[in-house]
């Protein structure tokens, strides 16, 4: 996984309306006029919004999951997004959210190193059919508001695709607003069934499917070799090793949050959730090995000294297994934010979430934001993120698993590490929408830089744009 900068950009606006109406009577033939007046009260969201979001990240590193904890992870990823915000009525509004993912992965396309060839390195990008792919997601919400607008009931259902991936979702929330709007208490619950589509190592599944001959599928006319570079056919993956059976995995949570304004400069929130997953939670994908057992490999047998230095280019390890993980997790966190207003030009936004959960891992995240306002239309936010984790109880760099263990994995997502975000973005905000299109005037546009570092070497660069329009 990797960080993606996203923006809340649903904003809703409130209008008070009021009409004069003239009641004329006539009673025993005279006429008495009398004026009455209504006040209308307050839409939800006052017309239709568009926002058009994109985001380009762009990602490298020496420890792919795929290849073992090894190897490139050279990644880029453009990501459009539509949300469009429709009132229903003066209660109700509907959101329908739509994205694309289009990515390439150096790691992943190491599924097949080889690809047609008797050589491979977890450093060279293959140009298999796992090199790229396309995500698709769609969701849907629906939210209701009470008379007095202290009541808000929620509900919404997401589909997503990716070519080993498929996932369902639904869920609904309800908040409640007291002490005159100063106070807002919230719950909110997620179902997400997803299933699998399991795409596996070529060497693993060429295993199973040839019953383990070496001389048949990609294994045909070529030479596997071990340690000392002396041609053998002693390689084979952990005894009992078998293709996934259990395709699903599903995910329930629940959030409470609760914010109070606490006075005309300062408002604080809190928030707690309760995750629980069940079913594959390992990746299919990823590959395993053990410092316990011989290695073996395809290709150049002078570059097995060199195989975790990236001028290794035509060598390529065969796995011992893939990733394997408990079938259930827990997950806990817990934070809060505080924003505060210091004067018309400067405010502080602050977040801080504390995060544990049963593998193992326990993590910090602090995130502190300056909105800048510089003139009546343009504001710049500079910000800067930390992160830090504990490793799970399952990781271990390359090659140092244990074949005695139950579950192992060498993603570095799961390992122990931190990292640094610095951020810089610039808005710019028309409430009078004088640029059109169509019927369609802009509001706002916000345009975001990070960068992302850690300490295992991974970095990343996030850059993202976002327009809103509203319906005339």
């Amino acid at each position: 996984m990797y960080p993606i900068v996203k923006w809340d950009l649903i904003i809703l606006k409130i209008n008070m309306k009021k009409i004069i109406l003239i009641v004329i009577l006539f009673s025993f033939g005279s006429v008495i006029a009398q004026d009455a007046t209504t006040v209308y009260k307050k839409r939800v969201l006052e017309t239709t919004e568009v926002d058009f979001l994109t985001s380009y990240y762009s990602q490298d590193g020496d420890n792919a999951s795929v290849t073992g904890g090894v190897g490139t992870e050279e990644l880029t990823d453009f990501t459009p997004t539509i949300i469009v915000s429709l009132p229903l009525s003066a209660d109700e509004v509907l959101t329908m959210d739509v994205g694309i993912s289009s990515y390439t992965s150096a790691s992943s396309s190491n599924l097949d190193p080889f690809d047609g060839s008797n050589e491979g390195s977890p450093w060279v990008a293959s140009s298999g059919a796992s090199q790229q792919d396309t995500w698709a997601s769609v969701n849907v919400g629906y939210s209701h508001s009470s008379e007095d607008r202290n009541n808000i009931w929620s509900a919404n259902v997401s589909f997503a695709n990716e070519f080993d991936y498929t996932s369902i979702g639904f869920g609904g929330g309800f908040a409640k607003l007291f002490n005159e709007k100063n106070t807002e208490i919230g719950v909110k619950a997620n179902v997400y069934l997803d299933t699998w589509k399991p795409v596996y190592p070529i060497e693993l599944d060429a295993f199973k499917q040839t019953n383990g001959n070496l001389n048949q599928g990609v294994f045909q006319g070529v030479d596997i070799v071990d340690q000392n570079g002396n041609v053998s056919t002693n390689w084979s993956p952990v005894t009992g090793f078998d293709l996934l059976k259990d395709k699903a995995r599903n995910s329930y949570s629940l959030s409470f949050s609760f914010s109070q304004i606490i006075n005309k400069k300062a408002q604080m929130s809190l928030f707690f959730d309760l995750i629980k997953q069940d079913g594959w939670l390992a990746n299919p994908m990823q590959r395993v090995y053990f410092g316990d057992v011989d290695n073996y490999y395809i290709g150049n047998a002078a570059s097995i000294d060199n195989y975790t230095s990236s001028s290794n280019k035509d060598v390529f390890q065969l796995a011992d297994d893939i990733e394997r993980l408990p079938d259930s997790r827990f997950k806990i966190p817990l934070g809060m934010r505080f924003n505060y207003y210091i004067n018309e030009t400067v405010s502080l936004r602050t977040y801080y979430r504390y995060y544990f959960d049963d593998w193992g891992i326990n993590s910090h995240t602090a995130n502190v934001e300056v909105p800048i306002k510089i003139t009546s239309k343009f504001t710049l936010y500079p910000s800067y993120r930390f992160y830090n984790q504990t490793a799970a109880d399952y990781f271990a760099p390359f090659d140092e698993n244990l074949s005695t263990s139950e579950y192992y994995t060498s993603d570095y997502d799961l390992s122990k590490f931190s990292a640094n975000q610095y951020g810089f973005g610039v808005s710019y905000t028309d409430i009078f929408t004088k640029f059109k299109i169509w019927k369609f005037g802009m509001k706002n546009v916000d345009f975001k830089y990070s960068n992302y570092k850690r300490n295992t070497g991974l970095s990343a660069n996030i850059f993202a744009i976002a327009f809103k329009f509203v319906m005339d």
